[in-house]
């Protein structure tokens, strides 16, 4: 009824006593029911009022799974074919959609960007607020959100091969300020396929470093 659209956000749900009797159940199995609704996000319980439809809220966008398992070389591939597939859409829509602020949020971004120097937590925490600020200039709320928890992902997996060999060597932080800024460049011309190409060698460019890594250490 809830995907149907038959109950919309805020609708008022009947009691249990009422909703067992309409779908002919045990009045347990509708409290059972509407756990699982509350956990999942898709209804709320006020306490004296009842239990009530929520709306669909993109920060709330979950996924389980733990980021414990990606720590071998096929599964950061993955992770990076994923991406892949999302950031150089997005990247488009953000040369789309972009506006004046987004611009101040991405040159901002990219200053702190110029200030590395082989300081390895700085050059992570600014690669990662580009591309979140990137997302944000998107104007797509879910698109942001899935696109955040997949940078999250990344981060947390590489916390060691990202932060201590990507952004410590001097000649890899000048080449990954120039990438974010061709693709800053495109987003402020608006040219949607060139944003796309731009983040697409980005991240090819990360995915080769990050191989020479493996390659280096003998990771799996």
């Amino acid at each position: 009824m809830i995907r149907s659209g038959k109950l919309k956000p805020g609708d008022k749900l009947s009691s249990v006593e009422q909703l067992a009797e309409n779908f002919q159940v045990g009045r347990s199995a509708i409290r059972e029911a509407l756990s699982a609704l509350r956990a999942i996000g898709l209804v709320e319980m006020k306490q004296g009022e009842g239990t009530f439809i929520k709306g669909f809220e993109a920060s709330q966008l979950t996924f389980p799974l733990s980021t414990a398992f990606l720590m071998n070389k096929e599964d950061v591939r993955n992770l990076l074919e994923v991406r892949k597939i999302i950031e150089t859409g997005t990247a488009a829509s953000a040369a789309r959609n972009r506006q004046d602020p987004d611009i101040k949020a991405m040159g901002e971004v990219l200053e702190q960007m110029k200030q590395v120097n082989g300081d390895e937590e700085l050059g992570e925490e600014a690669d990662f607020n580009f591309h979140l600020a990137l997302s944000k200039a998107a104007h797509n709320p879910l698109l942001s959100a899935l696109l955040d928890h997949v940078s999250g992902m990344m981060i947390e997996t590489m916390k060691e091969t990202r932060r201590l060999w990507l952004f410590s060597k001097q000649t890899t932080t000048e080449k990954l300020y120039e990438q974010h800024l061709n693709i800053f460049n495109a987003i402020v011309d608006q040219n949607e396929e060139e944003a796309r190409q731009a983040m697409l060698f980005h991240l090819e460019s990360v995915e080769k470093m990050l191989s020479h890594y493996f390659e280096e250490t003998g990771g799996k």
